[in-house]
């Protein structure tokens, strides 16, 4: 998108991919049908240090510039759910539509052409690269995070930051998987592949509503992913198990209404089956439901409410969709993504401290960012 700007301004672009095919991440996005942007995107959207910092950029280019340039090349997409737009078909159009821009505004994009170092004089850049040697006026930095390292992902980006003097805040996955260990593993493991449609994901006054999938090693599915960019090791994590109803009002129906069944088949028609004959197993005592008092139904849907999972870890780097963290916003200009401490440098994307939450907003901050860099590149 950087590159597109500045090209359409007149300016030479060449782009230096180390990949071998552009895009990659695009490639794989949204189950390779790339949730390309979010129709709700804010900046309350972003995690960042600066939580202004992302505001200028996603003002002056929106979802709806970006679904113009996809309109504009006849792509058809839907919107699956809470703003997220996908590809009808492939997420290789949008690549296809991204270089097919560049080439109109004369862009030159080399793949496979790793860039080993970067030099600065007064007279601007040079980077030596696997095809020797180049010179340039101006240096944008998009080289993502250290999220999917077989697509790719490096640290260069935090490397060239520093090498310039810009301070790089400590990186995380985000968006990622998270784990369990120990007896807390053993409670769920069997659970593998059991998913619940609606499930609530809580830490501190942070809460996210989706899907939650249980897996080998943990929890996975969009809540978790999402509550996983706020939660670190140690933090008390909760979940609500049954967010679209009152759990105690719903029990007390069901004493009313099926007095002789018992607890584990009540709980199966508001849970998956596995999951509450694994809760009745291990935590709740399966009774006829005419056995309970209304209290201890009230008591057990609360808890149903207030379900603690106490996570070790996330499955890191492998598998999270973004990187938290990187390239201190302090000394970047929030309008042009400018360094403040070298003319003529700039990082846009994923590399900036600014991480959007799942459901298209990373892709919006990319071409956004990368839109506010070549307006004036």
């Amino acid at each position: 998108m950087c590159a597109i700007a500045a090209g359409r301004r007149g300016r030479r672009v060449l782009v230096l991919d180390h990949a071998n095919k552009a895009g990659k991440k695009i490639l794989m996005s949204g189950g390779g049908r790339c949730n390309f942007t979010n129709l709700g995107t804010t900046p309350a959207n972003y995690l960042s240090a600066n939580p202004h910092f992302a505001k200028s950029a996603l003002a002056r280019y929106t979802p709806w510039d970006f679904i113009a340039l996809v309109e504009k090349h006849h792509i058809a997409y839907h919107e699956k759910e809470l703003g997220q737009l996908f590809c009808d078909e492939s997420s290789k159009l949008i690549v296809r539509m991204l270089l097919g821009e560049c080439a109109a505004a004369g862009v030159d994009v080399h793949t496979s052409c790793a860039v080993e170092r970067v030099g600065h004089t007064a007279h601007g850049f040079h980077a030596h690269t696997a095809r020797g040697e180049v010179h340039a006026q101006s240096l944008v930095v998009a080289t993502g995070g250290l999220s999917i390292p077989s697509l790719g992902a490096t640290g260069f980006g935090y490397e060239l930051a520093r090498q310039f003097g810009h301070a790089v805040r400590p990186t995380r996955a985000g968006l990622v998987p998270l784990t369990l260990s120990g007896k807390h593993q053993e409670r769920y493991q069997d659970l593998a592949g059991v998913a619940l449609p609606q499930a609530e994901a809580r830490v501190g006054k942070r809460s996210f509503r989706a899907g939650l999938l249980f897996t080998h090693r943990g929890v996975s599915g969009p809540s978790i992913l999402q509550i996983s960019s706020y939660w670190q090791p140690g933090e008390d994590l909760r979940l609500d198990l049954a967010p679209e109803a009152d759990a105690g009002d719903w029990l007390c129906a069901q004493r009313a209404a099926r007095p002789a069944a018992e607890l584990k088949n009540v709980l199966a028609d508001l849970l998956p089956r596995r999951l509450a004959q694994r809760l009745c197993e291990r935590w709740f005592d399966s009774r006829p439901m005419r056995q309970y008092r209304e209290l201890e139904l009230r008591e057990l849907g609360r808890q149903l409410h207030d379900w603690p999972l106490v996570a070790s870890g996330t499955e890191g780097y492998r598998t999270a969709e973004v990187t938290l963290g990187g390239v201190d916003t302090d000394a970047l200009s929030s309008a042009t993504m400018q360094s403040r401490l070298v003319p003529g440098l700039y990082f846009i994307g994923e590399v900036v401290d600014v991480t959007g939450w799942l459901g298209g907003y990373n892709f919006q901050w990319a071409w956004a960012s990368g839109h506010a860099a070549g307006e004036v590149a």
